[in-house]
């Protein structure tokens, strides 16, 4: 691990930001080991050093083009480094959303063996949830939303069967020491919402299941008039 997969860079900031600034728009992401701002000269710059790539990653994530006092923040890894993470969802080998993986080069694996979790407190994040949910299996996937709502895939039938069975009304506790009960239902509806996860498709048709939907119903209902 290098330190330019645990830093990273945050431009086009107020003129008038303070260390204790930075440190509110990103300490929920994960430890902060130090932050370096830049602002004797020219336009303000900092860089933000965490404990863990993963956290870096979900900074970089979150906060790239966040509008702070009408000012688009810049965040992305320094050129050179950093960034790991996402490719790990379209293959690589580190530790992710997905299941940590040893296997390079192999794809990501997904589950149709799903879990929705309510109930999580404010900081909960997906390596929380990642770290609960495990006690029931081998977890291949794990994502949070923003409303106290997650999703964990397993990769057996029968773990997501014992995780609906002895993780259900459990205690949760988060990275930041916040505890809360959650609730585990099966999620039948396959975990297609707002999520912040990197690992959705871009791309997907989204709607189709809607039109599917209609179009069957408007076949129903020209078959009923011609009957």
């Amino acid at each position: 691990m290098t330190k330019n997969e645990t830093r990273i860079y945050i431009g086009n900031l107020p003129p008038d930001i303070r260390n204790k600034d930075i440190e509110d728009l990103f300490y929920k992401y994960g430890k902060i080991q130090f932050i370096d701002l830049k602002n004797r000269r020219g336009p303000p710059f900092a860089f933000v050093e965490f404990d863990d790539p993963r956290d870096a990653d979900d900074a970089v994530y979150a906060r790239d083009g966040y509008d702070y006092d009408g000012y688009k923040l810049r965040v992305e890894f320094p050129r050179g480094g950093g960034g790991s993470f996402r490719g790990s969802r379209d293959g690589g080998g580190r530790s992710s959303r997905f299941g940590g993986g040893s296997s390079r080069g192999n794809p990501a694996r997904r589950s149709q063996h799903r879990v929705k979790v309510t109930g999580l407190p404010p900081t909960g994040s997906w390596q929380d949830l990642k770290d609960h949910m495990r006690e029931a299996g081998d977890v291949c996937f794990a994502d949070v939303y923003k409303d106290g709502v997650g999703v964990c895939e397993y990769v057996r039938y029968e773990d997501m069967k014992y995780a609906l069975k002895k993780l259900d009304d459990t205690k949760f506790k988060s990275h930041e020491g916040e505890t809360s009960y959650v609730r585990v239902k099966e999620d039948f509806d396959g975990g297609r919402r707002g999520s912040r996860s990197r690992s959705r498709s871009r791309g997907s048709p989204t709607y189709s299941p809607v039109r599917k939907s209609r179009g069957q119903s408007d076949s129903r209902s020209r078959s009923r008039s011609r009957s």
